[in-house]
C-alpha cells in the first residue's frame, strides 16, 4: 500500500498559501473541531430538508437575523437570493428561470459599485440596471431608478465604500419605503462580531462566505427576513424534489458534512478569543520579518487593514540592489516545493482590494499570514531571504 499523500499520488507540489481565503487557492483551513465534526456527519444519512431548516434556525439565532440558510458558497447565495426576489415561491415562476420575461427581474446597482461578481446576479435572469454616475450615487439616483420591473436592490458590502457611494443604511431606508429588498454581497465582512451581525440584520438578505472564517470553501450563508429566506430555500437543490418547481438551484448542490462545517465553524468563530486570533498573526509577520532584517535593498512594514485578519506584511524590493524585480521574487517562491504563493505585481482581477491598494508600487510584495499553517510562516521567511540574499 502506498503511503504517498493523495496530492503526491497526482504529482501535485502542495502550496503555502501566503494570499489568503482565494478561491484559486482552494479558500480555506479548516480547523480541527471542524474536521472532527464534519467527519461525524459524515457517518450517518441525514434527511436534508430537516438539516438545513434546523441549521438555519441555529445560523440565525447566532447573527440575530429571523432567518438563515447555507448555501454552496457566496456566489451560489447571491444567485439564489436574486432568483427568490424575482420568483418567490410560485413554483411557475421557479420553473422558468432564467428566463425572467414575465417578472420583475431588474436588479438595481450603484455604477460605483459595479465589479466582477456582480454577474451573480444575473445568473438566474435578473438584469442589472446601474443608478448614479462614476463620481457619486445619491438617494434622488436611487428613487429615480425604481420602476414596475425593479425586483431588487443590490449592494457590495466591502472596505471599499467611499463617502460618494450611497450607504447601505441609505439604501435599506429607500428600500423598504418602495418595498423593494436589498440583497448584500458581504462575503467576507465578518470582524468584528458586532459589524458582523450588524451586517447580517440590516439588509433584507445578507449573502456571505463561511471559509472566511473556516467552514469549507463550497459553503457560504443567505441570512434575513425570514418571508425572504422561504424563498430563497424555494430556489434551493433541495426544493427541486419537495415542490414541483423544478427549482434553478438544483446544481448547486450542498453535502450534510458541509452544513455541519458551517455551524461547527460559525459556533468556533463566535466563540474564540479574536484578540488572541490577532495577536498570532502579527507574532507570524514578525517571524517573517526577522528574516529579513538587515538585508540591503529591502525594507518591510505592517500595515493594518480594515479586513477581519488585521495586518498584511509589506515587503519592498530595489531590483537595482538584489537583482530581481519582486514580480520574480514571487515567480521563484512558486517554482519551489513546496510552492509559495505571495502577492506581487500580477493580474489586477485576482488581486484583492487591498492587495490593489498595496502593489500600486510594482517593486512590492505582499504577504498574509492567516491562511498559514503551524511554522509555515518560517519556511516563508526562509525561502525569502535565501532569494533575497
Amino acid at each position: 500500500m502506498s503511503d504517498k499523500t493523495i496530492y503526491e499520488t497526482l504529482g501535485i507540489k502542495h502550496v503555502i498559501n501566503a494570499r489568503g481565503n482565494q478561491t484559486l487557492l482552494g479558500g480555506s483551513l479548516l480547523p480541527k473541531k471542524v474536521q472532527i465534526d464534519m467527519e461525524e456527519a459524515s457517518l450517518h444519512f441525514v434527511e436534508m430538508q430537516e438539516l438545513l431548516n434546523k441549521s438555519g434556525d441555529y445560523i440565525a439565532n447566532i447573527l440575530g437575523t429571523e432567518s438563515a440558510y447555507v448555501t454552496s458558497g457566496c456566489a451560489a447565495a447571491i444567485t439564489l437570493s436574486t432568483a427568490a426576489c424575482m420568483a418567490g415561491t410560485n413554483e411557475k415562476k421557479i420553473g422558468k428561470l432564467p428566463d425572467t420575461s414575465s417578472m420583475k427581474n431588474e436588479i438595481l446597482i450603484q455604477k460605483l459599485q459595479r465589479y466582477r461578481f456582480d454577474r451573480c446576479f444575473t445568473l438566474a435572469g435578473g438584469k442589472l440596471v446601474e443608478f448614479g454616475n462614476q463620481s457619486k450615487t445619491t438617494k434622488e439616483d436611487l428613487e429615480n431608478s425604481i420602476g414596475n420591473k425593479t425586483a431588487a436592490i443590490a449592494y457590495v458590502l466591502n472596505t471599499d465604500i467611499t463617502s460618494n457611494m450611497l450607504s447601505l443604511n441609505d439604501t435599506v431606508e429607500i428600500g423598504r419605503k418602495h418595498k423593494i429588498p436589498v440583497i448584500t454581497d458581504a462575503a467576507s465582512q465578518i470582524y468584528p462580531l458586532d459589524y458582523f451581525k450588524s451586517s447580517a440584520q440590516l439588509p433584507d438578505l445578507a449573502c456571505f462566505g463561511a471559509k472566511y472564517f473556516g467552514a469549507p470553501h463550497s459553503s457560504g450563508i443567505v441570512a434575513g427576513k425570514k418571508h425572504l429566506v422561504e424563498a430563497v430555500k424555494s430556489q434551493g437543490f433541495i426544493a427541486y424534489h419537495h415542490d414541483g418547481g423544478l427549482a434553478y438551484g438544483r446544481a448547486m448542490k450542498l453535502d450534510r458534512q458541509e452544513i455541519a462545517g458551517v455551524v461547527s465553524a460559525l459556533t468556533a468563530w463566535f466563540s474564540i478569543n479574536h484578540e488572541d486570533r490577532l495577536l498570532n498573526y502579527d507574532k507570524k509577520i514578525e517571524t517573517i520579518q526577522s528574516y529579513l532584517k538587515g538585508i540591503n535593498g529591502v525594507k518591510s512594514e505592517v500595515l493594518p487593514v480594515k479586513r477581519f485578519y488585521g495586518s498584511t506584511l509589506k515587503i519592498q524590493i530595489d531590483p537595482k540592489i538584489i537583482g530581481k524585480t519582486a514580480k520574480k521574487i514571487a515567480e521563484e517562491l512558486d517554482s519551489g516545493n513546496p510552492r509559495i504563493w505571495v502577492y506581487a505585481e500580477s493580474d489586477p482581477k485576482n488581486l484583492s482590494i487591498d492587495a490593489k491598494n498595496l502593489l500600486s508600487d510594482s517593486e512590492t510584495i505582499a504577504v498574509n499570514v492567516h491562511t498559514l499553517n503551524e511554522y509555515e510562516e518560517k519556511i516563508i521567511g526562509e525561502r525569502l531571504k535565501y532569494l533575497l540574499t
